[in-house]
């Protein structure tokens, strides 16, 4: 018991981390261990090479995308609290979760972040709208030589224009909101193994 706690002590600021990204000393501890895994030349960051060793997003057809999301504004090396915030919009909702003070911040792993994270990764050129091309972009990634190019453009054509309720051609994030209303995105979007 009292190794965890002092496992704890090696994280840096471990308690404002804590507070942020709503992850218990335990997991913020295993994650600690799994960072410094990664982080084989002991350089206290990670780079993106660092990251593509993770064998589940070297097989995610979306894994560059990801990986990309750890690394904002172009940015080279993610620390450790920069990985863990990214992580928490992963972390599954719990009751705790959903009574919030609505003096605090949304937490990291709200329905609203997780769509946002989500949205980020069809949002390529970063201008708050995911255009047709866009679309047709990750949906090459995601199912790759399995559909024909007609096949994948119908497909984009569908997707925006059944989104797009401001008739400009491209989806908002509110109306990428909107379209995934039903989804349970709280569950789709959580890795149990960061409980």
């Amino acid at each position: 018991m009292g190794s965890r706690s002092s496992h704890a002590a090696v994280i840096p600021n471990v308690d404002s981390i804590r507070r942020e990204t709503g992850f218990s000393q335990a997991s913020l501890v295993r994650l600690h261990h799994r960072f410094r895994a990664l982080d084989r030349n002991k350089k206290g960051y990670l780079s993106r090479m660092d990251l593509q060793q993770i064998g589940a997003l070297a097989v995610n057809p979306l894994g560059d995308r990801i990986i990309e999301s750890f690394f904002p504004n172009g940015s080279q090396r993610v620390d450790f609290p920069g990985f863990v915030r990214v992580l928490a919009h992963f972390r599954p909702v719990e009751d705790e979760d959903t009574d919030q003070d609505p003096k605090k911040p949304e937490p990291l792993n709200s329905r609203r972040n997780k769509l946002h994270y989500a949205f980020q990764l069809y949002d390529l050129d970063r201008d708050g709208k995911i255009s047709r091309h866009e679309m047709l972009q990750v949906l090459r990634l995601m199912v790759g030589v399995q559909v024909t190019e007609e096949q994948l453009e119908n497909i984009a054509d569908r997707t925006v224009q059944e989104a797009d309720e401001d008739g400009d051609g491209a989806v908002s994030f509110l109306e990428f909101t909107k379209s995934l209303e039903k989804m349970d995105v709280e569950q789709k979007m959580s890795i149990r193994i960061l409980k």
